[in-house]
């Protein structure tokens, strides 16, 4: 029986968890709830921003999950690899409007779905 890999998520920050209208911040409840469950499922989550490593950590922690994420990066500007982010084997993009029923199981078999 092959042993199940761990899923790796990137969070980004900004119209995924809080959407921002002038200076008030607006939490998405249910992306959030989502985030939790995925945690509760045994996924490694990340938070990034284009806003930079200081401001995914901060509105983390202004929504109270930043417990969940094992870590907080800038949104990369400049990728070096091999291939084509679209030839990646294990790689789906998805959109938070499209993602707040899914469950690890659906994520991962939309992955082995994908693979070549």
């Amino acid at each position: 029986m092959k042993a199940s890999k761990k899923l790796i998520f990137f969070v980004d920050v900004d119209d995924t968890f809080v959407r921002s209208y002038s200076t008030k911040r607006i939490p998405i409840p249910a992306m959030l709830e989502h985030l939790k469950t995925l945690y509760e499922q045994g996924a490694e989550l990340y938070c990034w921003s284009s806003g930079g490593e200081e401001y995914a950590r901060n509105s983390a922690i202004e929504f109270g999950i930043e417990k969940i994420f094992k870590g907080f990066l800038p949104k990369p500007q400049v990728m070096i690899d091999d291939l084509n982010i679209n030839e990646w084997r294990n790689l789906i993009q998805v959109h938070p409007n499209s993602c707040i029923s899914k469950n690890l199981g659906d994520y991962q078999a939309k992955l082995d779905k994908n693979r070549y």
